[in-house]
């Protein structure tokens, strides 16, 4: 299910880090501009002419081999997972990440000074609300090869566990959680990448960790260090000495967290998921990550939720007992029978209500409005709405005996297919933007079944009863 929730973020102004990639060495200017709302994260390529933009999107993304790298056809960008990771920790939702080389800078290998960098430039609240996804049921991805398995559990948080277990006795089976996305700066943001020693060696070999150095990277030695070894990794990162701690990490860095591992696979499954393009709420699960399952999920729930926008009601268990019926609405509303047109509240946030209307053969309208052959009138179809979207906005306020609300403005409105006497009709009503001032701008559509009716938006203010 899509809803609204909270008003959109950005940044108020510009920042900037400078730094080098991990894989080019090359070095490498980003800076953080803001951005207006429904923008989403978006990448730019300063250095180059013409397009030279990549929406950050599971859709661009080119390879998952050492980092998770996004291609428009015209150009890549390398290694975006760290900082679209500090981004969505943040809970940023628009921002442009403008970079003048191929490959975001890798800085000290975790998230940490993109969140500092980001939290100076100030975060700022934008006046529409942000569309989050909120699965109705579990949602997995597994590789058998691997034993990889990633599952999203629905749940009105967006949490977020890891397990790790590379059966190597240097580092064990870790296991790293957040329990809210607020939790990611604190917990998360500074567990730095990591690799083995025998991956190191490979990479070295072939040219491929350029930008690399013992401060940006754990270096855990998996096997015994061969003195010629020693030498090429002297070289490789412009060290006099070279040396394994008693916890098997090279050179004696060390640990921010004894899991640090595992932290930085929760980092990365945060970053690759970002590329979904819509914020989720929900428990993930993570065995064994990686960015290629990463990305093969983030595919999939994004899959999942394109087709829930072709069909935007959810799935409604009828047999469930109604969050508030027509007499508990009315604590709420001051419309009456024969002019209370919900029988039923089924769902109800801060941000959206979904209501019932039993379409009954007897309504007064039923003889003159196309006798014979009666069809709801479609005013009355946005009266139902009207009247859903008063319980969403009235139940915001602790006394809502004291105020009404009334209408200021309809535009949109499209009436799609006939409702007639028998049929069960819901509608659905979201908030476009936070109520300011008591003004409210709302969405709604109504259906039966799977078939929309009727759909617009309104707004309305809320008043006073004098």
């Amino acid at each position: 299910m899509i809803r609204r929730t909270v008003p959109q973020k950005t940044i108020s102004r510009e920042t900037k880090l400078s730094g080098v990639g991990l894989h080019t060495g090359k070095s490498v200017n980003i800076i953080f501009k803001p951005a207006p709302v429904n923008t989403g994260l978006v990448f730019v390529r300063e250095d180059i002419d013409g397009d030279n933009q990549i929406n950050a999107h599971v859709k661009f993304i080119s390879n998952t081999d050492r980092g998770t790298n996004l291609d428009n056809g015209s150009f890549r960008i390398h290694t975006s997972e760290h900082v679209l990771a500090a981004i969505t920790g943040l809970e940023i939702d628009n921002c442009f990440i403008c970079l003048d080389g191929p490959e975001v800078p890798i800085m000290d290998g975790s998230s940490k000074f993109f969140i500092n960098a980001l939290e100076e430039a100030k975060i700022v609240e934008q006046n529409v609300l942000r569309e989050e996804f909120f699965p109705s049921e579990i949602i997995s991805y597994e590789c058998k090869d691997s034993g990889s398995k990633i599952s999203i559990i629905p749940d009105e948080n967006y949490k977020v566990k890891t397990i790790v277990d590379y059966k190597t006795k240097v580092l064990g089976k870790q296991e790293a959680s957040i329990n809210h996305i607020n939790e990611f700066k604190k917990e998360i943001s500074s567990a730095r990448t990591f690799s083995f020693l025998h991956e190191l060696e490979t990479l070295l070999e072939n040219g491929l960790i350029k930008g690399g150095d013992l401060n940006n990277a754990i270096v855990y030695v998996d096997k015994p260090l061969a003195d010629s070894n020693m030498d090429i990794l002297k070289k490789a990162f412009n060290k006099d000495s070279i040396s394994v701690s008693a916890n098997g990490i090279l050179n004696n860095l060390d640990l921010h967290y004894p899991n640090e591992a595992a932290r930085h696979k929760l980092l990365d499954v945060i970053g690759d998921l970002a590329l979904i393009g819509m914020k989720i709420r929900g428990k993930v699960i993570a065995e064994k990550p990686g960015h290629s399952i990463n990305a093969k999920f983030a595919d999939k729930v994004s899959q999942v939720i394109k087709s829930d926008k072709k069909n935007t009601l959810p799935k409604i268990d009828f047999q469930r007992k109604p969050l508030m019926d027509s007499n508990q609405i009315m604590n709420v509303i001051p419309h009456r029978p024969p002019f209370l047109l919900i029988d039923e509240v089924l769902e109800l946030s801060e941000s959206h209500v979904i209501g019932l209307r039993k379409v009954q053969e007897n309504e007064s309208w039923v003889e003159g409005h196309f006798p014979g052959s009666p069809v709801m009138p479609g005013v009355l179809q946005v009266e139902f709405m009207a009247q859903a979207g008063g319980v969403l906005v009235l139940s915001t306020v602790p006394d809502p005996e004291n105020y009404l609300t009334f209408f200021m403005k309809m535009d949109k409105c499209k009436f799609k297919n006939p409702v007639v006497p028998g049929d069960t009709l819901i509608c659905k009503l979201e908030l476009i933007s936070p109520i300011r001032r008591g003004i409210i701008h709302m969405y709604g559509q109504s259906f039966v079944g799977d078939e929309v009716k009727s759909e617009g938006e309104f707004m309305a203010k809320i008043i006073k009863k004098i």
